[in-house]
């Protein structure tokens, strides 16, 4: 794909457990400070386990003529958006290309459903959603893409991706086709998902919740560690920031939770943004891997990783910093490729000491400073949906 096709990332931020916004995630990763903590969330019975969840969203308030989407995922993507400034740059955009010329396309993996288990906690005499939750929108997987695009008054195509764990990197791949195609000009792209009892007691019951913080590609680790997220970044045709050079998206389908034991759907997202970038392997300064701290999957990306990019690479799992953050890992574990790409500061791995041995060169426990020219960004998902993403400077 030749520069000029690539889209430009105009604007992009994070939120997380280390923070709001790009100085609190850049002040966290520099001072290797995790924003795990012992799992206090509901009010019911808790794992045991670590989590990294979001301080304030509780608190948080959406504006009154966005009422009807409140939910716990939807004032978390209100506090993201209103980082950084991003609300005014897709202003800007809004009004450079149209109300009509800006698409929306982000990724969950559970949305509202906190709200939908709160209204069946909370039925009516005769069944019903009791009247402060019947609000149908927040009960749908578009709960997310909907409240986003009337936050931000657009009136382009509107989507909401959801794949798993690679839901907001898949919807790079599918905002810059909305572009290259022509149907818009600039698209919001982002992820939000936040934590609820479905999510911890679900992965407790796949035996994939690890009761101490996570520790991606260790020898010892255990598994994973949950959290909550949001992130935002806005593509434009044209402009003078990095750019998304390329994407792979593969659908192995080997299992529904275990990825494939060869590494076939991991390997082809890879190759597939390569190929699509037109660089090789060696081209590649940084990854921040999936690496989720599960045994499997980390054996599995890390010798895919061995075995396609040289010792020059290197590459991480920043989930010690954020926790698994499902749906949103995707965008913000973009966000930390972009600030490495943009600032040379590559994060290493947090809460590991010893690596599996099945891990190359590549991967790096401690942070380094290096001049970045390519990044790449891996999510893998469930049921092997999975997506690579390549950003570098034309």
């Amino acid at each position: 794909m030749s520069a000029n096709a690539a889209p430009c990332i105009a604007a992009y931020t994070a939120t997380s457990a280390v923070g709001v916004g790009l100085g609190p995630l850049r002040e966290a990763l520099a001072a290797r400070r995790s924003g795990l903590r012992r799992n206090d969330f509901g009010d019911g019975e808790r794992l045991d386990t670590f989590i990294g969840r979001v301080a304030g969203v509780e608190e948080s308030a959406l504006p009154a003529s966005l009422a009807g989407w409140d939910c716990r995922n939807n004032r978390l993507a209100w506090m993201a958006l209103q980082a950084d400034g991003f609300l005014d740059r897709v202003a800007a955009a809004r009004k450079r290309h149209g109300e009509r010329g800006v698409a929306v396309v982000v990724g969950t993996s559970t949305s509202s459903i906190g709200a939908s288990e709160e209204a069946y906690t909370r039925l009516d005499g005769d069944g019903g959603f009791p009247a402060d939750l019947a609000r149908p929108i927040v009960h749908t997987p578009h709960s997310l893409g909907d409240f986003v695009q009337q936050a931000l008054g657009l009136r382009g195509p509107a989507v909401t991706v959801a794949t798993a764990c690679s839901s907001s990197a898949k919807v790079f791949a599918q905002a810059a086709r909305l572009i290259r195609s022509g149907v818009v000009e600039a698209a919001v792209v982002g992820g939000v998902d936040t934590l609820c009892g479905s999510v911890l007691f679900g992965f407790n019951a796949l035996e994939l919740v690890s009761s101490e913080p996570c520790r991606p590609f260790d020898v010892a680790r255990r598994g994973l560690s949950l959290g909550e997220a949001a992130g935002f970044a806005l593509l434009e045709r044209e402009g003078s920031g990095p750019r998304l050079l390329g994407w792979g998206e593969s659908s192995d389908a080997h299992h529904m939770s275990s990825p494939h034991p060869e590494g076939l759907g991991a390997r082809l997202a890879m190759e597939g943004a390569l190929s699509r970038a037109g660089l090789t392997p060696a081209d590649i300064d940084y990854i921040n891997l999936h690496g989720t701290a599960t045994p499997k999957n980390d054996e599995i990306e890390a010798d895919a990783i061995a075995g396609l990019f040289p010792a020059s690479t290197w590459a991480s799992s920043t989930k010690g910093w954020t926790g698994h953050t499902l749906g949103a890992a995707g965008i913000i574990e973009s966000v930390i490729a972009l600030l490495a790409l943009e600032h040379g500061e590559v994060p290493g791995t947090l809460n590991s000491a010893e690596l599996d041995p099945l891990c190359g060169p590549q991967l790096r426990l401690d942070n380094g400073q290096r001049r970045c020219r390519h990044v790449m960004n891996n999510s893998f998902g469930f049921g092997g949906n999975n997506a690579s993403l390549l950003f570098g400077y034309a």
